[in-house]
């Protein structure tokens, strides 16, 4: 029997709608008509080669942008679930909020910006949004995907006030400082969980992290502890695999203990009043963020900051780079559609138009593409 949902979670009855008119389905909730639509995008299978931590071809056995956003979806259905607030709707929430991640994660994105520094920037959040609104191209009717408010505004996490005055309805949060429905601070904070824990994973898969010294870290050492306890054989994968395991159990537990006292003593009457309330309902507890924030650091330092992990990032800079400047001086180098899209746009009051279009390519590539155009392009010169 599937419970009633609590008040303030977000209804399908009762959103706020797609842009475009949209006839319903017989046998699927506005959500999970939002989910499934995601799930057959293009940028969506795309993410299978596209970086979390290590480059896509460095290894079959680490997570991609794809993985990380399937290992999101089941933290924050599981919190969903536990709330009583709208499963479909955060489940569709995380598997978007990467969408408009370009190759090389963070990497690239970083490279990206920067050539896009004079044309209005780039920011993969801002691009998720631009993905499902524009850019897929899937249906007679309308362009984009055509999701719902409240799917989109759980993609959109954080925002400029200058971006935020273009965006209309879906960008008033950021200028108000108000706070998104109970479903997408969930996906968010379950993204945090889920790449926290996973990159140890891979980190000490690929020996740039060590058990022993991970153990300076009180949430790693505590679950450490607990698990040579009862199992001291345990060999490094099965332990590995243990200790994380708990991790995650560990941190979504108190988070919902803790979210369960938040919205007990805000009592919002609706989504409404969660956007209004002035608070985050949706967090750990004090002493368990610390210990959170504690561990985020370490990888911080310890391994998106680990010489191989940034020789990687530096390569993946100078190809977005490369990538950039070769399509700006020389658009012929673009498929003909990108070309067609270019023609058209040329004349276009938004001056910034023709470059956002390049932006749009290069973003949507995968890391292998990315390296294969830069090869192509430089023994073409």
């Amino acid at each position: 029997m599937v419970n009633e949902l609590a008040v303030y979670a977000a209804n399908s009855n009762n959103t706020k709608g797609r842009v475009h008119q949209d006839d319903g389905a017989a046998y699927r909730n506005q959500y999970q008509r939002d989910r499934d639509r995601i799930i057959h995008s293009s940028a969506f299978r795309r993410l299978e080669y596209k970086t979390q931590v290590f480059v896509n071809h460095e290894g079959d056995m680490f997570r991609t942008r794809l993985t990380h956003s399937i290992e999101v979806a089941q933290i924050g259905r599981t919190i969903a679930r536990a709330l009583n607030v709208n499963e479909d709707l955060t489940e569709a929430i995380c598997l978007a909020h990467d969408l408009g991640h370009t190759p090389f994660g963070h990497a690239g994105q970083d490279a990206l910006n920067a050539c896009m520094r004079d044309y209005g920037g780039f920011e993969h959040n801002l691009q998720s949004i631009r993905i499902v609104d524009q850019l897929e191209k899937r249906y007679a009717s309308f362009p984009g995907l055509n999701l719902t408010f409240e799917t989109r505004e759980g993609i959109l996490k954080h925002c400029s006030r200058i971006n935020a005055q273009t965006l209309g309805e879906l960008g008033a949060r950021f200028i108000n400082n108000e706070r998104p429905g109970v479903e997408a601070q969930i996906a968010n904070i379950a993204d945090e969980i889920a790449y926290n824990n996973h990159d140890i994973d891979d980190g000490l898969r690929a020996g740039l992290l060590e058990i022993d010294d991970l153990r300076s870290c009180e949430i790693f050492s505590s679950h450490y502890d607990s698990v040579i306890k009862k199992w001291p054989d345990l060999s490094d994968s099965r332990l590995r695999h243990e200790i994380i395991r708990r991790m995650i159990n560990f941190l979504v537990s108190d988070l919902i203990t803790t979210s369960e006292e938040m919205i007990n003593s805000v009592r919002p009457i609706d989504i409404d009043e969660v956007r209004k309330c002035g608070v985050t309902l949706i967090k750990m507890s004090d002493a368990t963020d610390v210990m959170h924030k504690e561990l985020k650091k370490y990888l911080r330092i310890n391994l998106y900051q680990h010489e191989r992990v940034q020789t990687m990032a530096n390569r993946a800079k100078e190809t977005v780079g490369l990538l950039f400047d070769a399509y700006m001086n020389n658009p012929s180098l673009l498929t003909n559609e990108t070309q067609h899209n270019i023609s058209r746009n040329k004349d276009s009051d938004d001056k910034n138009a023709v470059t956002r279009i390049i932006a749009d390519y290069i973003a949507g590539m995968t890391d292998r593409f990315a390296f294969s155009e830069a090869e192509r392009i430089s023994g073409a010169v």
